[in-house]
Parts: structure tokens; C-alpha cells; sequence
């Protein structure tokens, strides 16, 4: 069972997925739901916006280490720890 984080998380991305009706969690690979860099960038400004957190996305090796959902819920749970 996803936490709160992870569940708003969830639920974010699956509005920019393209899904077969299919359950995301944080297994979900981010390739599998059609999520290209446009996407991943909304993605990533609507939780910036969403938490009052800056996702430093301007690397290739940060872009390369966001491979599944759970990676998205420990880089934002790790920021908004940072800023507490």
C-alpha cells in the first residue's frame, strides 16, 4: 500500500501516462506508461509546484536515475526532507 507521498505521486504521473488501464506503483517503470522527457519535465514542474521543491533535472545522470515511479517518490520524499 502506497503512502500519502507516493499516492499523490501516482497520481501525477498517471495523468500524463498513456495507459492501458493498467495499475501504476512504484515498480511501474516510467518507459512502460509512454512517459517521454516532455512529460517527465511536467511531471517534474507540477511536483516542484506541488511541494515548494526545486528537482535539479538540467544533467543527463539525473535524467538517467529516474528509471521508475519509486525513484520519483525518493528524489521528492529526499527534498522536502532537505528543506524540513
Amino acid at each position: 500500500m502506497a503512502d500519502k507521498l507516493s499516492q499523490e505521486i501516482i497520481d501525477k504521473i498517471r495523468a500524463h501516462a498513456d495507459m492501458e488501464g493498467g495499475e501504476v506503483t512504484p515498480e511501474t517503470e516510467l518507459n512502460a506508461l509512454g512517459i517521454h522527457s516532455l512529460e517527465l519535465t511536467e511531471i517534474i514542474f507540477d511536483l516542484e509546484e506541488a511541494y515548494g521543491i526545486e528537482i535539479e533535472m538540467n544533467t543527463v545522470e539525473a535524467w538517467g536515475n529516474l528509471k521508475n515511479v519509486g525513484d520519483m517518490v525518493a528524489a521528492v520524499r529526499e527534498l522536502i526532507g532537505a528543506k524540513a
